[in-house]
C-alpha cells in the first residue's frame, strides 16, 4: 500500500505546474519502502530457503515475509531472479571465510578453519548447500561461483603444501568436495545426530597430513574444475 501511494502521489506531482520539487520528494519515499521491502524479502527467503531448500514458491516466500505477492514480483520477476541475489551474497560470505582463513599465522590451521567453517555453515542450511553445490537456479552461475572460489581455496591448499602441511597429492578441488560430503553427512543423520560430520571431518584431516612415512596413495584422481564443474550441473535439482 504504501508503495502505491508513494506512486499516486508521484503522478499527482509530475502533473502539478512547476511541480518538479514535489515530484522528488514523493520519489524518495518510494525508494525507500522499496529497499526496505527488498530486504524484508530477502531475509524472509533466506529463512525459508534454510528451512526448506530453494523448493519452494514467491508465494510462500511472501506470507513469509509478510508482504503481497505482488510486491515480491516488483522486487524480483522471478524466483530464480531472488535465488541468485542470494547466491551473490552468499559467495561475498565465502570469500570472507576464505580471507580471514588465509589470514591465519598458522597455514594448516587456516586451511582446517575453513573446512570447518563451511561445513558448518552449510551443514545448518539447507538453501545455501543446494545454492553452493549446485548453483544452477536462473542464470547459470556455476561459473561465477567457480571464478570466485577457486583462486581463494587454491591458495589456501598452496600454502598449506608449501609449508609441507598437507599432502601434495591433494587438489584444491578436493576441498570443497570434502565439504559437500560433510554437509551431506550431516543432512542424511540431522535427526539422530546433526554434528556427525565433525567425527568424519577428523578422519579426513588426518589423511590429508603427510605424517606417515608410507603415506597411501590415492586410488582415484582428482577432479578437474571442469569436471567438478559437470559433476555440480548433473547433480542438481531441476527448478519446477
Amino acid at each position: 500500500m504504501g508503495e502505491y501511494l508513494a506512486d499516486s502521489a508521484a503522478s499527482r506531482g509530475s502533473r502539478a505546474s512547476g511541480g518538479s520539487r514535489v515530484e522528488a520528494r514523493a520519489v524518495r519515499p518510494l525508494r525507500r519502502d522499496a529497499e526496505r521491502n527488498r530486504q524484508r524479502i530477502l531475509k524472509a527467503a533466506s529463512e525459508v530457503f534454510n528451512e526448506r531448500g530453494l523448493d519452494v514458491s514467491l508465494d510462500e516466500i511472501a506470507r513469509h515475509a509478510g508482504v503481497g505477492v505482488g510486491t515480491v514480483y516488483r522486487r524480483f520477476r522471478t524466483k530464480e531472479e531472488l535465488v541468485e541475489a542470494l547466491f551473490m551474497d552468499r559467495l561475498d560470505s565465502v570469500a570472507t571465510i576464505a580471507d580471514e582463513a588465509y589470514a591465519a599465522p598458522d597455514p594448516w590451521c587456516g586451511l582446517v578453519s575453513f573446512m570447518e567453517r563451511m561445513a558448518e555453515i552449510m551443514a545448518g542450511d539447507l538453501g545455501l548447500r543446494q545454492m553452493l553445490m549446485f548453483a544452477t537456479y536462473g542464470r547459470d552461475l556455476v561459473t561465477v561461483a567457480r571464478q570466485r572460489n577457486e583462486p581463494l581455496v587454491a591458495r589456501l591448499v598452496q600454502r598449506a603444501q608449501a609449508t609441507g602441511q598437507l599432502r601434495a597429492d591433494i587438489q584444491q578441488t578436493d576441498i570443497p568436495f570434502i565439504v559437500f560430503m560433510l554437509t551431506e553427512a550431516a543432512h542424511l543423520a540431522y535427526a539422530a545426530s546433526p554434528g556427525i560430520w565433525r567425527r568424519y571431518l577428523a578422519l579426513i584431516l588426518d589423511g590429508m597430513q603427510p605424517g606417515r612415512e608410507d603415506v597411501t596413495p590415492l586410488p582415484v584422481a582428482a577432479m578437474r574444475p571442469d569436471e567438478m564443474e559437470k559433476s555440480m550441473r548433473q547433480a542438481a535439482p531441476r527448478p519446477r
